[in-house]
């Protein structure tokens, strides 16, 4: 006898809705990671990758994306993820070790009393970051080596690249970003930032789906009115009001034009001369030409995507 009463149950929409949008925020991650790589051959087959795990939201979503693609990538590598343990008062110990161990990676971690060297050397309000990064990076370089990793992984996206253009373009007064790949300080290690494609806003999503650890950075973080802060809130209030101007900015990044820059060490214009034949790239700055996005190869094949 059926039961006229009963309640019938139908799938939540909302929630379904929620599913789907985070599967498709992951695959877009995996894409865009995996493009990066593929454009600048960040890994290699047979490569020991070395992930920089600092407990923020950008270096768990490189790890997790890292162990997503390992799996279905066209080459072999290895991951294994290191911390360097700043003895920061009240950093949890725990957290990181326990986090690695659920997920099944192979990880170190590096204790070094580099937060008590930046106090005593930098003054009260100053900024703290230079310092610490440079400690950081040689610990690092020497870990990587004891532990045999052939490329150094770090957890920098997109606009973190373009922040630093910004940096070195007011502050510095050079046109210099932040390379995707590069040789380490000491010419021994390749560094790699496989999130170059990524945004900030969609790691800071990715880390509330994945549920992610956080562990703050009571350093510099806590520091008000750096100047990299300062370029970050320029940058979303100009997306604010202009959309899709950061990405205007960063794809100008990838079509770079020396001869209509001022650098003669990258341009001969001393020997610049009229030769009565048209140029293909000639003086036509001001001209309303559509802006093409760099051609990309990608890493993943469709199906994975």
């Amino acid at each position: 006898m059926v039961n006229t009463n009963a309640v019938v149950a139908f799938p939540d929409k909302k929630a379904q809705r929620q599913a789907y949008d985070n599967n498709k925020l992951e695959k877009r991650l995996c894409r865009q990671v995996g493009q990066a790589i593929a454009d600048f051959n960040m890994i290699e087959d047979g490569d020991k990758v070395m992930v920089c795990l600092s407990g923020g939201k950008d270096s768990y979503g490189m790890l997790d994306i890292l162990m997503k693609l390992r799996d279905r990538a066209p080459v072999s590598f290895d991951i294994i993820a290191v911390n360097l343990d700043q003895k920061q008062p009240g950093f949890p110990e725990d957290v990181l070790p326990n986090y690695l161990r659920e997920v099944g990676v192979p990880f170190h971690i590096e204790e070094q009393d580099t937060y008590s060297i930046v106090k005593e050397k930098v003054p009260e309000g100053k900024t703290m970051c230079s310092l610490c990064s440079r400690l950081r990076r040689g610990i690092l370089y020497r870990v990587a080596t004891e532990l045999g990793a052939t490329k150094i992984a770090l957890g920098h996206h997109r606009d973190d690249i373009l922040q630093t253009t910004l940096l070195n373009f007011f502050f510095a007064g050079r046109l210099k970003g932040m390379p995707p790949k590069l040789t380490s300080d000491n010419g021994e290690h390749v560094v790699i930032r496989p999130l170059a494609y990524v945004e900030e806003k969609d790691l800071a999503r990715y880390a509330e789906v994945r549920q992610f650890p956080i562990i703050p950075c009571t350093l510099c973080g806590s520091q008000d009115q750096l100047q990299r802060q300062q370029m970050s809130a320029m940058l979303q209030e100009w997306e604010k009001k202009f959309p899709g101007r950061t990405q205007s900015m960063f794809t100008a990044l990838q079509n770079v034009i020396p001869s209509h820059l001022m650098d003669h060490r990258l341009f001969a214009f001393k020997t610049v001369k009229a030769t009565g034949q048209a140029q293909a790239d000639g003086d036509i700055a001001f001209d309303d030409l559509p802006v093409v996005p760099p051609t990309t190869v990608r890493w993943l094949q469709p199906e994975d995507v």
